[in-house]
């Protein structure tokens, strides 16, 4: 970027800090309707949002407008005269070949000169990831110009999806993915839709999606079967084991040693020469549950001695009876198809894409799932994903972005809590994933909830509108101290209005996300229509017959 290119001298620096620079506006651009032209556009000189370009002697720093005020001051003559003030956040330099360059390495001194930035000089900033043509919306500030991402930063190095609830979360995690097939045709995404949004079936039974039909695998985790045999030690522990009974620790030893010796009786007849507590092959849970009670009720000498683990695992045996016969847990405690260790590549074709029908976006539907079991089965996928590329020796021409809807419900930051588990396989995918072509997108509406693991191993960040202080705070703090002040205006963001932060990006950006087409089911519930022109009746039996059935229609 040249100084010719951005002539319009809109100010002059007063402070600068590590952190910022304040600028005062030159007199001419303070009155009541700052106008200036850049290019082609005209725009409000150092309006919020906007960018401007600081320059002294051989120095030159890109910076964003946050914020903006007045100052009162008398003149000799005792008239009263205001003076005009904008704060800056340096967001990176432009070197003399017109290159932008993240990072301010040489700061100008008060009295530098403030120029506007105009669409030509922002398109100079832009234009390397532009080639990418990866677009996912516009820019706030300048409607016509379309913002690129770096689809490298973004999907090999996690990235995070934060706002509060209606602030745009499934329409963002929508349009992204469907701008993610049309840039990248080959993209493989697991998507885990905990409230049906992304694909639903209508009162017919026919199944509609956010996605391409063509594109999109549709799978119903009760109807898929994501069998007890699949899960690691560590997931099965979850599911069956209370970690604050007493006899927690006593329980899980021997399920260790039961899982251990049932998994060597069907590696033995598979011709596996090892086999480890974690190995996915098929073992049949009622002879662990035999086990169990057998060492319950064990006595010696006729009854009159009690076995040693007598009455250990009374709360045990009653936690796995009342998992068996709950209707709810049959996709996972009672599989009929997936019920031997051949059927486990048929499921991992299914989940990957690779199935009958070939697919770049897997969405797991999990609205139908019991809620103490969604973690436990969103790990399980989520491992499934790992595991699948870990051993495969192509998985640098095959990586895997796993998108983790409402991820606090299941990769919470609470230590020791009930889903321990579930939360270590997650975070393990998180810290060592990228490295065998498996990625993670979280998506939260409260990040203080989520892993702090998890967030720190994210590279990129959209933010849309948060207004809880506790949320900003956490926000404010993952982000580069220099630009935490841009947190600020996550309050007055509009829906599918987003502040994108990290690597993926060449600077930080509000951009309006563009609008998904088809929409995600998510829409709020039309309380006004609904409450003028709703039903007058109910079918009550139906829906008791619902809740009682555990189906959801």
């Amino acid at each position: 970027m040249s100084a010719q290119q951005s002539s319009i001298l809109i100010g002059y620096l007063s402070e600068v800090r590590g952190d910022g620079m304040d600028a005062r506006i030159a007199e001419e651009h303070s009155n009541d309707s700052p106008l200036i032209k850049v290019g082609n556009e005209e725009i409000l000189a150092g309006h919020i949002g906007s960018y401007v370009v600081i320059r002294q002697a051989n120095i030159g720093v890109l910076a964003l407008v946050f914020k903006m005020w007045e100052k009162d001051h008398f003149n000799n003559d005792n008239t009263r005269k205001s003076e005009r003030f904008i704060s800056l956040i340096p967001v990176g330099e432009i070197q003399d070949n017109g290159t932008f360059v993240r990072g301010v390495r040489h700061y100008p001194t008060p009295g530098a000169k403030v120029y506007a930035v105009g669409l030509n000089e922002i398109n100079a900033i832009f234009s390397k990831f532009r080639d990418y043509e990866f677009f996912i919306g516009q820019l706030s500030t300048h409607k016509d110009y379309h913002l690129s991402l770096d689809p490298r930063a973004l999907f090999s190095r996690h990235f995070a999806i934060v706002g509060q609830s209606g602030s745009g979360k499934s329409w963002t995690v929508t349009s992204l993915i469907q701008h993610t097939i049309k840039a990248m045709p080959k993209s493989h995404m697991i998507l885990l839709d905990l409230h049906g949004e992304y694909c639903w079936k209508d009162d017919s039974g026919v199944i509609h999606s956010a996605f391409p039909d063509e594109l999109v695998s549709y799978i119903d985790a009760m109807e898929m079967e994501m069998p007890y045999w699949m899960m690691t030690y560590a997931e099965l522990v979850d599911l069956f084991i209370d970690r604050d009974d007493k006899g927690a620790t006593m329980q899980m030893s021997f399920m260790r040693e039961v899982l251990q010796q049932l998994k060597r009786k069907e590696a033995k007849s598979m011709g596996l020469a090892t086999v480890s507590i974690d190995t996915p092959i098929y073992f049949s849970l009622a002879e662990m549950y035999m086990q169990f009670k057998a060492a319950n009720e064990e006595r010696k000498d006729f009854g009159k001695v009690q076995g040693a683990l007598f009455g250990q695992f009374d709360e045990f045996l009653i936690r796995m009876q009342s998992r068996f016969n709950d209707v709810r847990y049959d996709f996972l405690l009672k599989p009929k198809v997936r019920n031997n260790s051949a059927s486990m590549a048929d499921l991992l074709r299914q989940l990957v894409g690779l199935g009958h029908k070939k697919a770049n976006i897997t969405v797991v539907d999990l609205s139908s799932v019991p809620t103490d079991v969604r973690p436990a089965v969103s790990a399980q996928v989520g491992r499934l994903a790992y595991e699948f590329n870990y051993w495969n020796p192509h998985r640098r021409e095959f990586p895997i972005t796993l998108i983790c809807e409402e991820a606090h419900a299941y990769i919470p930051r609470e230590k020791n809590g009930p889903f321990e588990g579930t939360k270590k396989m997650m975070e393990r995918i998180a810290k060592e994933g990228r490295k065998y072509g498996v990625s993670i997108g979280v998506v939260s509406q409260r990040p203080t909830e989520l892993s702090e693991t998890m967030l720190a191993q994210c590279s990129s960040f959209i933010c849309l509108r948060t207004t809880n202080p506790d949320d900003q705070a956490y926000i404010r703090g993952l982000v580069p101290e220099a630009e935490g002040d841009l947190t600020d205006i996550l309050t007055s963001l509009g829906r599918g209005e987003a502040l994108v932060l990290g690597e993926a990006a060449p600077l930080p950006t509000r951009v309006q996300i563009y609008r998904p087409n088809p929409e995600p089911k998510s829409n709020d519930v039309d309380y006004f229509t609904s409450w003028r022109e709703g039903p007058d009746d109910l079918d009550v039996e139906e829906i008791v017959s619902f809740w009682r059935t555990q189906n959801k229609k």
